[in-house]
């Protein structure tokens, strides 16, 4: 890694009191607290300073491979006035640069001085590295509960006399307790003090007072800054801490280690990653041990960003770069981008969060800079938490692009290349436009096959993805009721209820129903969907979507012969004479009823033709024989009659010409009350089909459509009842419980890779790609 602090764009991370939000002022005129009063948002926001022994800092970054640059300052102390005031003059090694140019020079007591981000991620480093490895032990770090983190007030000047920082801790500025551990870390001993700036903030401090020499008289240090310096990692022996410490073990013994869990592992913590006493050490931290175990505000229905933010914070390599210097990554040129706001907004709450024994945090800035970029997400309303989450990584992504400038590249077809050489080939290209830690993390790429439904030509491409919405094995499937009318005459209408996938298509239901019903190599199924005892659509496309059929439609199946496929379909759908009475007059209309038949005829030269095919159709729904017999003649003596004589008077009766001479007008008007009626539906209206008259059609005529006038005779004649009995798809049952199965990410895996026929609305596609 870069030296953090050697670019002029990463300057402001040297400013003391660096806001990401606000407009930056000029260091010295806040250096004067007479001049300007600092608010309490603007002290919150303050960049905190952390003095840890060099050692511990030590261990951690040389698992790190880029190397940070700091000052070595040699300390001298001055204890003359010990009991009220310590003053440290730090003055500027020569070799200082990088940490292995002045290593070797480092001895006796060495410590550094880091910014809040760097002493996270060195915590957190610590953190995981303990409870990855159970037995680890470090001999520079005492195991001992005082090993806390707790602030001293100190005051910072320039001396121009000797060119070095001076550095006061006063009694009045601190506690007694907290003034004598500083009196333990900073008194003078026979060996010598060294401390490490790896925050830059204390050259940032010096170029400015050198800056404003002119201002300072000659022999007197400059003004003075107040700061607040976190200590933490030392052993801090005191009788006053030990007392504490001793009544603290006796009382609080179960709090002596805390168990935590980051990274997918957990060990028993102790040394520095203890549980802190807020009154032993003056600070508001609670402990060490509760690195990341932080909360959440609900301001308000914002649950699901909460929960979506914790997913984030807790990534490991999301967490280790937003500790980083990730900064230098902000894109303030992208269009696509928001001015890096967001990417800032988030680095900062990711930081809070993160902050040991933390209270819980109130998201507000964090919204206000969402709802700035998402107004849907403004307000206090439900949304969904996925589509929070891909907002806002997209926003991530495109603030921390680090290509300034997208080249465009024209996608290469694979021309029979292997899949890892085309693979390879559609990442680069895609890496050349989008390079971000959102990339690295949460984008990979899958291998998509378009095949043509009609040249059969192959297309295969590599796409970049993010994310992927996976179906849930137990909604792939529905369960569907269909009922099944067949055309020989024969049998009855039979409901069938079969599964078939959710979001599969009508070949998938027509090839399981086909084995439920036995369905003979000689036939084929048409599927309909009926409502208000029409067919209100003909489901003849295979790929027509499954998903398009609701639970409350009604559909039947139809077998027809395939020898017939090229006949016209004749569609009968029946009407029945109503006579409601309306004012105390009847009044007689047509209505519809019942489930319309379906059949293919050759030959439509006359109307005999669809008579005797509507009754062959009607045959299963003829009411018993001796029924018939008794109704129809009108013959209740109940004298035994041979039942093939019957049958044939019956259907004698059913064909009769109802258009005979007018010579015969009783008879005519017998057969016209108790005969079916047939009229041919077109453009223009109904038109009455003879029976020894050609049928007005073209031949050209694909589909006929027949309203059968049913008469009351008739009607008592078949069992109308079986012809109007139709069930819906799916009806739930009230109580009842549906079995519990069990859900892999293997099977929702397979559900979303499973193959995909292109439909007629989808053939855009295969132009797009082919």
């Amino acid at each position: 890694m870069d030296d953090l602090f050697s670019s002029e764009d990463g300057d402001y991370l040297l400013d003391i009191d660096y806001q990401p939000y606000a407009r930056k002022r000029p260091l010295s005129s806040r250096l004067d607290g007479e001049e300007y009063e600092e608010t309490d948002d603007e002290e919150t926001n303050r960049q905190k300073l952390y003095l840890v022994p060099y050692r511990w800092w030590k261990e951690a970054q040389r698992s790190v491979a880029d190397q940070i640059g700091g000052i070595l300052y040699t300390v001298l102390s001055n204890d003359d006035d010990a009991d009220s005031e310590i003053v440290l003059d730090l003055r500027k090694e020569e070799s200082s640069g990088t940490r292995d140019k002045a290593e070797e020079r480092v001895s006796g007591r060495e410590y550094a001085l880091v910014n809040e981000a760097s002493w996270l991620r060195t915590l957190k480093w610590y953190n995981d590295f303990r409870t990855s490895e159970e037995d680890a032990r470090y001999p520079f770090v005492a195991e001992d509960q005082s090993q806390e983190v707790f602030p001293l007030q100190i005051r910072l000047s320039f001396s121009p006399k000797t060119n070095s920082l001076l550095v006061k801790i006063s009694l009045k500025d601190n506690t007694v307790d907290l003034y004598r551990r500083a009196c333990s870390i900073f008194s003078s001993q026979s060996e010598p003090l060294q401390i490490w700036d790896f925050s830059g903030q204390t050259s940032q401090f010096v170029m400015n007072e050198i800056i404003n020499l002119p201002n300072i008289s000659p022999g007197k240090p400059g003004k003075e800054i107040h700061l607040e310096l976190h200590v933490h990692g030392f052993f801090v022996s005191t009788n006053e801490t030990n007392e504490r410490l001793a009544h603290r073990s006796k009382t609080e013994n179960s709090f002596g280690k805390s168990r935590v869990k980051t990274n997918k592992s957990s060990d028993n913590l102790s040394s520095y990653l203890t549980l802190t006493d807020a009154s032993l050490s003056g600070s508001d931290y609670r402990g060490i041990g509760l690195l990341g175990l932080t909360g959440l505000q609900n301001l308000g229905n914002t649950c699901f960003m909460n929960s979506a933010i914790q997913c984030l914070v807790h990534t490991p390599q999301l967490v280790d770069y937003f500790l980083g210097d990730y900064q230098k990554d902000i894109n303030h040129e992208n269009p696509l981008g928001m001015n890096g706001e967001l990417a800032l907004a988030f680095g900062e709450l990711l930081r809070k969060l993160w902050v040991p024994g933390a209270m819980p945090v109130a998201p507000r800035m964090f919204k206000f800079k969402l709802a700035k970029f998402a107004p849907q997400f403004s307000g206090y309303n439900q949304h969904d938490s996925q589509e929070f989450t891909a907002f806002l990584l997209d926003g991530l992504h495109e603030d921390l692009n680090r290509v300034k400038c997208k080249p465009y590249i024209e996608a290469k077809d694979a021309e029979g290349r292997p899949d890892e050489e085309v693979a390879v080939e559609y990442w680069q290209n895609h890496l050349a436009r989008n390079d971000s830690i959102i990339v690295d993390v949460c984008q990979g790429q899958y291998r998509s096959t378009l095949v043509c439904p009609v040249c059969k030509v192959v297309s295969v491409t590599f796409d970049p993805f993010m994310y992927l919405t996976l179906p849930l094995p137990s909604t792939t499937m529905r369960t569907m009721t269909l009922t099944v009318f067949s055309t020989d005459g024969i049998m009855l209408p039979t409901p069938f209820t079969i599964t078939v996938p959710k979001y599969g298509r009508l070949k998938d239901l027509i090839d399981t129903l086909s084995v439920a019903c036995s369905l003979r190599n000689d036939q084929a199924l048409l599927v309909a969907e009926i409502y208000r005892n029409q067919i209100f659509r003909l489901l003849d496309e295979p790929s027509d979507s499954l998903a398009l059929i609701r639970d409350d439609d009604k559909l039947v199946a139809y077998q027809l012969p395939k020898v017939s496929e090229t006949y016209p379909l004749v569609v009968f759908s029946h009407q029945q004479l109503e006579r409601p009475y309306t004012f105390g007059v009847m009044a007689s209309n047509w209505k519809p009823f019942g489930v319309p038949l379906v059949a293919r005829i050759q030959d439509l030269s006359s109307g005999s033709e669809i008579h005797n095919q509507f009754l062959k159709l009607l045959s299963p729904f003829l009411m018993p024989t001796e029924d018939v017999v008794n109704d129809y003649d009108g013959d209740d003596t109940g004298n035994a009659v041979n039942e093939n004589s019957k049958m044939e008077d019956i259907d004698r009766s059913l064909v009769s010409d109802s258009d005979a001479g007018s010579d015969s007008g009783a008879e005519n008007d017998f057969h016209l009350n108790t005969d079916f009626k047939f009229y041919f539906i077109n453009n223009m209206g109904p038109v009455e089909i003879k029976m020894n008259e050609p049928v007005p059609i073209s031949r050209f005529t694909k589909k006929l459509d027949v309203s059968v006038h049913w008469p009351d005779k008739m009607i008592e004649k078949y069992d109308t009842c079986l012809l109007s009995s139709l069930p819906e798809v799916f009806k739930p049952q009230l109580f009842a419980r549906s079995p519990q199965e069990s859900i892999s990410l293997y099977r929702c895996l397979e559900g979303f890779l499973q193959e995909e026929p292109l439909g007629p609305d989808d053939m855009w596609l295969v132009c797009f790609f082919l």
